[in-house]
């Protein structure tokens, strides 16, 4: 099991004191959490992809690769790269580049976004959504997986003879997950491809991931990947801890009850009741992150959102610092008494170069993976 953070790179006023950070605070904010994440001996840190306020993120794999030459050991990912409105070209040749910057550390979330405005700002049609997605994760894979490109689609122009550079870095291209909070086609796409699939899981109760998920197993297995329940799942989740379940109540209530994503909606209570939000003791963060296997079966990595809604970046590191000493080790430990024999670990570039060098091709590499970790 892979766990991390996420960042969805918001922009947001304290509500304890009025202060609001500034662009330039919360860019150099989220390379400090990138490397208290390492530092605290979690997995991977994820950054998402915006291009409007009162978000920042405009260009993940420039803070990547800055974080990448601070860090070691990290998988640094994105939280959403858009696939809709992003040309699949540049995105091959930036995430190649970064795949060898960062010595192999890599992997990416293709998502649609959630801002309409979006499309017409790069000259496309949110009603071409799902279209743009199916056309252009198509191209991307194509791009990676071959060194000549002959391509012809409705949303770009057509390509003739062309090198995506970098090639990928060992000729393995970065490990794909999609991201969805309620489009079936996603989890197929991502099922098709042997991809991972990256279900939120935050806003919505349990029972609407429950049902993209298992789409998405189903099809994995369909399309001759693995077994449904080898199939490569991520979660998100949020926490904020204290070592009284009262005062991390008393304190995260201002920053929920304020928050442009949730604030002036449900209250604080029933919104944990409903989501993976936990706010409380580590021991509640570690019991209600253990029982997402229950509703999600056996999967492979979990990211958490600690960022957001104006909380400042020392009490971040300060929760990070806790969660690093009295939740990951308990976690890590169940999991791993937990993880089935022939469960496959997440997909690394690791994995998967040992794929290719056994004479996989590129659309075997994923599933040898899982034959590999099944075999021992």
């Amino acid at each position: 099991m892979q766990i991390g953070v996420f960042s969805v790179s918001d922009i947001t006023t304290d509500p304890t004191d009025g202060t609001t950070p500034s662009e330039h605070e919360r860019i150099k904010a989220s390379v400090a959490i990138a490397k208290k994440v390492e530092e605290i001996g979690m997995d991977v840190f994820a950054l998402g992809e915006h291009h409007n306020p009162p978000f920042f993120s405009s260009s993940p794999t420039t803070t990547l690769a800055h974080i990448a030459a601070q860090t070691e050991r990290i998988i640094l990912s994105t939280a959403t790269t858009l696939i809709t409105t992003n040309d699949p070209v540049k995105i091959a040749e930036d995430f190649a580049m970064l795949q060898h910057l960062a010595d192999g550390r890599v992997d990416l979330v293709l998502g649609r976004g959630n801002t309409a405005p979006v499309y017409p700002w790069f000259g496309k049609n949110m009603q071409d959504s799902v279209e743009l997605t199916v056309e252009n994760v198509h191209l991307l894979h194509r791009l990676w997986d071959e060194d000549v490109v002959s391509w012809q689609g409705k949303h770009r122009t057509a390509l003739q003879n062309f090198t995506s550079t970098p090639r990928p870095l060992d000729g393995v291209a970065p490990f794909v997950w999609h991201g969805s909070i309620r489009t079936p086609q996603v989890a197929e796409i991502a099922a098709y491809y042997g991809d991972g699939f990256f279900a939120n899981n935050i806003f919505w109760p349990k029972e609407h991931y429950q049902q993209l998920i298992g789409l998405y197993r189903e099809r994995f297995e369909h399309y001759g990947h693995g077994r449904a329940d080898q199939a490569f799942v991520g979660l998100g989740g949020q926490f904020y801890l204290a070592g009284k379940s009262q005062d991390a109540v008393r304190e995260f209530r201002p920053y929920f009850d304020n928050a442009p994503v949730y604030g002036h909606g449900p209250s604080l209570e029933d919104f944990t009741a409903q989501t993976p939000l936990t706010v409380g003791s580590p021991q509640e963060v570690i019991e209600k992150t253990l029982s997402f296997q229950e509703y999600f079966g056996d999967y492979h990595r979990q990211l958490f959102l600690v960022d957001h809604a104006g909380l400042p970046l020392k009490t971040v590191l300060n929760q990070l610092d806790m969660f690093g000493e009295y939740v990951l080790p308990e976690l890590r430990a169940e999991y791993a008494r937990r993880k089935p024999a022939d469960h496959p670990d997440s997909p690394t570039h690791a994995s998967l170069l040992a794929a290719r060098q056994a004479g996989a091709k590129p659309a075997q590499i994923k599933s040898n993976a899982v034959e590999a970790e099944n075999r021992g």
